[in-house]
């Protein structure tokens, strides 16, 4: 029996995974199910954007490397059925992830887009055995005109080099990054929630995927990328959370890998967490390991200490992740006229703050209400942002989602 012949080849990035059995998808089985279009196709057309270690930012909207036909382009734009009032921050499945392999050569491949399913592999791969792995977080908005932005995608691809360089592992290059999460994301341009009732969370993911049994670098890595449509991360929503300060667990040590977005990381921090949760906690404020006394950063977010005009921070050094949103708020600070400081944050420093609040790609700007500290509280807002807090997240979420004018070249418009 004849095959079905296989969609046109792509030419820049990024091949058309075939079905599990082994045969060329059909133009009709690549897209959601339900949807039949008689005369779908898909265009790859080659980006003009050319990359130079960053990303430079177009004048105009980008035309991402995978568009859909005119035919489908209707299809593609009606939103999924789901309830998009009572978003939390959970996996839902959506149409297409990417993948991208990288053998002992150190280059990576083409990748492809495939339906979001279940991966294979080896019981002895490095990511397995050994935790060779890499995450990364970023997000798509929608705006009111229906294009697509991206906040800052080259900031997570050199981040994401960086931790490749001290995991040991080869990383995808800043453009092929960002052609993916771009590819991603317009593949699943219908999970992307209305302007001001979410984001689409995208989770690129680097990986030992190669067998290994002695301890060693994978002979092969895999980049992939899902997504999911999410609303806020704690359940608290924009109220404020309660944090209580872990003084015996340490989340990283000097010369670890605290400052890089290892997978290990997060695994570390869940016993603290859990046992935070059950006393009715939000999260966990960790100390540095050393002096027991200065501020590192929250489970999975940075903090800011404020104090009349000053924002203190933990600087960032090699404990701490330095995270995107963290730098984003720290250069909207201060063209706001605040005083920033990036240094040693003492725990006592809380006891007299006016306000504390998180940040992070998750939480995007996260109200701390209260801290506890070896059995002592001190409350901070009641119910709502503090004043700062309040002021700073305006101006980054309006930005991000497109509200207004973006004089820092930040985001990547898609459509």
């Amino acid at each position: 029996m004849e095959s079905t012949p296989a969609l046109a080849a792509p030419q820049p990035n990024y091949l058309i995974a075939p079905s599990r059995h082994g045969h060329a998808l059909k133009p009709s089985s690549f897209f959601p199910e339900k949807r039949h279009p008689s005369a779908a196709s898909l265009r790859l057309q080659k980006n003009p954007l050319t990359f130079r270690g960053v990303l430079q930012q177009p004048a105009s909207p980008l035309t991402c490397s995978a568009t859909l036909s005119d035919t489908y382009s209707s299809e593609v734009n009606e939103l999924a059925d789901i309830d998009w009032e009572n978003l939390g921050f959970g996996l839902l499945s959506t149409d297409y992830m990417y993948t991208m392999k990288c053998g002992r050569d150190g280059n990576f491949s083409k990748g492809e887009l495939r339906r979001f399913g279940n991966i294979e592999l080896s019981p002895s791969a490095g990511v397995l055995n050994y935790g060779q792995g890499l995450f990364e977080g970023l997000k798509a908005y929608r705006k009111h005109d229906g294009n697509i932005l991206l906040f800052r995608p080259e900031e997570n691809a050199l981040r994401m080099r960086m931790g490749a360089e001290r995991m040991c592992m080869p990383a995808p290059t800043v453009e092929q990054f960002v052609e993916a999460v771009k590819a991603t994301v317009l593949a699943n341009k219908r999970w992307i929630p209305p302007n001001g009732k979410g984001s689409l969370y995208i989770r690129p993911l680097l990986m030992g995927s190669g067998a290994v049994l002695g301890l060693a670098p994978s002979p092969e890595y895999t980049f992939l990328i899902y997504v999911s449509p999410v609303g806020n991360y704690f359940k608290e929503g924009v109220a404020p959370i309660h944090l209580v300060v872990e003084h015996e667990l340490h989340r990283a040590t000097p010369g670890g890998t605290g400052g890089v977005k290892t997978i290990g990381n997060y695994a570390a921090v869940l016993k603290a967490q859990s046992a935070a949760k059950a006393k009715g906690f939000s999260d966990v404020l960790y100390l540095d390991c050393v002096h027991k006394k200065y501020l590192e950063e929250v489970s999975s977010c940075n903090i800011f200490v404020v104090k009349g005009n000053v924002i203190s921070t933990p600087a960032i050094k090699g404990t701490i992740l330095p995270g995107i949103t963290r730098k984003s708020i720290i250069d909207v600070a201060r063209s706001e006229g605040f005083q920033v400081e990036e240094r040693l944050v003492a725990v006592e420093e809380l006891l007299d703050a006016d306000e504390v609040f998180c940040t992070g790609t998750a939480v995007v700007v996260s109200p701390v209400g209260s801290i506890t500290y070896r059995g002592k509280r001190v409350t901070y807002v009641e119910g709502g942002f503090g004043v700062i807090a309040q002021q700073l997240y305006s101006v980054l979420t309006r930005l991000q989602m497109g509200l207004i004018d973006d004089k820092m070249n930040w985001t990547v418009e898609l459509r």
